[in-house]
């Protein structure tokens, strides 16, 4: 009798495909928000807490916060950073344990919310703390990492097919 043949993680694979697919990701979560804001009637003023990273970076690193008009794409960097690691992160981890890809990506979206926006976040002192946030505010980051998680995943396996 033949038995199925085994798959056994491919790391480099999943590490190659998690950081295009966390590179894709940032970039449909980058254009998700520019959308919402074309179409929000209002403007924050607020400094995202990208660029407040970015500046905590830059202190530690060569002494001094980053120029206002270097701001904007230092918090990019930080932002493609984060996604490109959480990316990598993300499939190396659905190799061994693919149930972190429940709900096509939304489940990892959810923790990623939970974790950086509603935790990481407010300790870092980058933004307020979640009992001093709007309930828009929150529908909002749920919603730009359900982007987030389900273009991940959907990017990983179309890759990994590919890439295994």
């Amino acid at each position: 009798m033949a038995h199925a043949p085994i798959d056994t993680p491919n790391i480099r694979a999943a590490a190659a495909a998690g950081l295009v697919a966390g590179l894709a990701a940032s970039l449909a979560m980058d254009l998700f928000q520019a959308g919402i804001a074309a179409l929000s009637s209002s403007e924050s003023d607020a400094e995202p807490a990208t660029q407040k990273a970015a500046d905590k970076v830059s202190q530690v690193v060569v002494g001094h916060e980053i120029p206002e008009d270097r701001k904007p794409i230092a918090g990019q960097v930080v932002h493609y950073a984060l996604g490109a690691g959480l990316g990598v992160a993300y499939a190396v981890v659905a190799e061994y344990r693919p149930t972190v890809t429940a709900g096509f990506g939304t489940a990892f979206a959810a923790v990623t919310t939970a974790l950086l926006d509603e935790t990481a976040v407010p300790a870092a002192g980058l933004g307020d703390a979640p009992w001093k946030t709007s309930p828009t505010t929150h529908l909002y980051s749920a919603t730009s990492h359900m982007v987030f998680g389900t273009v991940t995943e959907g990017v990983r396996r179309l890759l990994l097919g590919w890439l295994k």
